[in-house]
């Protein structure tokens, strides 16, 4: 059975699957698998992890990667669960993917196995908590509303900011807060040291108040490593040339990604557009080492 969610290395798991992963700890104990260490080619990062539980009916939360190697896992999981459902301490188990899995990763993976009870939730919270890198995102419109839900199983603490006041939705991520601010771009001024920024206001007017008190902030503090602005080529020129008349240079406003997303992705619709950004900004996280 494959898990669900995903893990990020060195203890970032999805917000989702660790709130799973702790609401189930509250109707029975689990066996926590982790991945302790590795060698060579293998599925799954040091840190991953996936929360098993003794009955078959009962979802898997997190994973170390699926596959032969994770079916072992559950299988000696759940029968350390039976053995001993309040054991304490530790197991922890080497598998070679090649010989003994018949995986053609090849490598050697080391798996702990740790019985854990309803006690142990604030615990493991702590342990487990996501590690998550700040994102601004301005504008509450539909491709504001598709990029939120698009980063909701992605490793973001997302500012969400809007001039108006009634555009956000009721139901949001856990990671997400919302922020009514006006003028808008009077926001940009505490946000959270290198944070991500994308930019989709409802008005060409606000976006580039946005983008200047970036760039700004950028000439000052340069911690912003990611400023996106929703828009087309034509749009980018406009604003390439309001900018130089605020005063920014020609290497200031480089700084500026426009279009935002993937390049050959040229959908439209807002969940084109969600899935494309979410990409980009996961190849700006991996490029300047926030992953990997």
């Amino acid at each position: 059975m494959a898990g669900e969610g995903f893990n990020y290395k060195k203890g970032r798991p999805v917000a989702v699957a660790l709130q799973r992963f702790l609401q189930l700890l509250q109707t029975a104990p689990a066996c926590l698998v982790t991945v302790e260490s590795t060698q060579g080619s293998a599925p799954r990062e040091r840190g991953a992890w996936m929360g098993v539980w003794a009955d078959d009916d009962v979802a898997i939360a997190g994973t170390i990667g699926g596959g032969h190697l994770e079916l072992e896992a559950i299988a000696l999981a759940r029968s350390l669960l039976a053995a001993a459902p309040d054991a304490q301490g530790a197991v922890v188990k080497r598998w070679s993917l090649g010989p003994s899995l018949g995986q053609c990763c090849g490598g050697v993976v080391n798996l702990r196995f740790e019985v854990i009870a309803s006690a142990d939730a604030a615990a493991l919270k702590k342990r487990l908590q996501p590690d998550l890198h700040p994102l601004a995102l301005f504008g509450g419109g539909h491709v504001g509303q598709a990029i939120v839900n698009a980063l909701a199983p992605l490793p973001f603490a997302i500012r969400w900011i809007d001039s108006r006041d009634s555009v956000f939705p009721e139901q949001l991520p856990p990671q997400v807060e919302c922020e009514h601010s006006d003028p808008v771009e009077a926001a940009v001024r505490d946000l959270d040291a290198h944070s991500r920024v994308l930019i989709m206001s409802f008005s060409h007017a606000e976006d580039l108040n946005i983008v200047a008190a970036c760039l700004k902030r950028q000439r000052e503090s340069n911690d912003l490593p990611f400023i996106g602005l929703i828009g087309s080529a034509t749009k980018r020129a406009v604003f390439t040339s309001r900018l130089r008349q605020r005063g920014f240079s020609d290497e200031e406003i480089a700084h500026i990604t426009c279009p935002i997303g993937v390049p050959g992705i040229t959908g439209k619709e807002p969940e084109v557009i969600a899935a494309s950004v979410a990409a980009q900004l996961l190849q700006s996280l991996y490029s300047q080492g926030g992953l990997g």
